[in-house]
């Protein structure tokens, strides 16, 4: 029974780590044509969905760890060391990719055509991260 709601919270905190950056894909689009004032709370949308990815990662990796030393898998099976080398590439590249970018911004040291640029392009490279933990994750091949 605890496994199971480990399992659930691992899960549902997958989707929250992915979700909101499906929501950002558009949203990048719709910021090329946006209005000042607009453009603002975009960015401030962009903001919350960041910090609940980060959230949600922390439940993320918690959970992960508890399944992993509730199973029978190793540290040192190959699909979890990959999720955990991507996981750390994701983490190291959500920490540069979006709250700096969005501060230049703001510090008017991007334009608003580069800021929207920079992050539609890492929109989509952290999208490819995380699906690629989730690969490893369902998958689970057998690498070595």
């Amino acid at each position: 029974m605890v496994y199971q709601l480990i399992l659930y919270l691992h899960i549902f905190s997958a989707i929250l780590s992915i979700g909101p950056f499906f929501v950002l894909v558009p949203m990048t689009k719709k910021m090329k044509t946006a209005e000042n004032e607009v453009l603002l709370a975009y960015l401030s949308l962009f903001k919350s969905a960041v910090g609940l990815v980060k959230h949600a990662g922390h439940v993320l990796v918690t959970t992960g760890v508890l399944l992993i030393w509730q199973s029978a898998w190793s540290w040192t099976t190959s699909w979890v060391v990959m999720t955990i080398a991507v996981m750390a590439g994701s983490v190291f590249f959500l920490a540069r990719a979006f709250s700096p970018v969005i501060r230049k911004f703001q510090e008017q040291k991007l334009s608003e055509e580069e800021l929207i640029r920079r992050l539609h392009r890492s929109v989509w490279i952290y999208i490819a991260l995380l699906m690629m933990m989730l690969w490893f994750m369902v998958s689970k091949p057998v690498l070595w």
